[in-house]
């Protein structure tokens, strides 16, 4: 139980960091390209309260971290117009882009920060890993999964908004026909990874980038500690 508890101390904040600054991400990107909804609706703020939905961003990833099951969360979205967009389309390829990006570059972040204080904070003077080792790790990780993740082309992922401004304009409304189905398919996804946890769902879409991305972000770390 003090494990859990731990695990759940280190890992809700790094998840709440990561979910908050990928939302203002998406505001900021829409506000920029014509759309000041998130801006108006103050939604640009980096205090968690504005964002965190509490079933989605603590009980949900909580409950599933508690049972060992795969840890998924989300937040309030980020309310995002397209029609005011100056160009609806392409404009929603980059707000949709701008999360999981924003991602990747707080891994980046991470992995310079520790590699720069990694030697003397993640190992104690017996050489064995300290709670902050566990802090980058679970940090590292998030941001990266939940990157690549939402880059999955399935409604209401950022991934489906890339596919459909990408996709030629008569495919692209067949396409966003499948969006009011979104939650069902993310229930889904969720319900099958979990019922059929030797079928390797995630595992075997969006574990090959994560792995590769945290590869080499470990492998920057290492290199700047030297």
């Amino acid at each position: 139980m003090t494990d859990t508890l731990l695990l759940a101390a280190i890992l809700i904040p790094c998840l709440i960091v990561a979910i908050v600054f990928h939302e203002v991400a998406h505001g900021l990107t829409a506000n920029l390209l014509g759309d000041p909804t998130a801006k108006e609706r103050n939604r640009l703020s980096l205090n968690p309260i504005r964002h965190v939905d509490p079933v989605g961003t603590l009980l949900v990833p909580g409950f599933l971290l508690a049972v060992g099951g795969p840890v998924f969360g989300w937040a309030k979205p980020v309310p995002v117009i397209k029609e005011r967009l100056r160009n609806p389309r392409f404009g929603m390829v980059a707000v949709a882009a701008a999360g999981p990006g924003t991602n990747l570059v707080l891994a980046l972040l991470g992995a310079v920060v520790l590699g720069l204080v990694g030697p003397g904070l993640v190992f104690d003077s017996a050489g064995e890993p300290t709670v902050w080792w566990d802090v980058f790790q679970y940090f590292l990780i998030l941001n990266v999964f939940l990157a690549f993740f939402n880059l999955l082309p399935i409604p209401p992922f950022d991934g489906s908004h890339i596919v459909e401004g990408l996709l030629p304009p008569s495919l692209a409304q067949h396409y966003e026909k499948l969006r009011p189905l979104g939650m069902l398919l993310f229930i889904v996804l969720i319900a099958a990874t979990w019922a059929f946890p030797d079928a390797g769902i995630i595992d075997r879409t969006v574990g090959p980038p994560v792995e590769w991305a945290l590869d080499q972000l470990y492998g920057l770390a290492g290199a700047i500690a030297g």
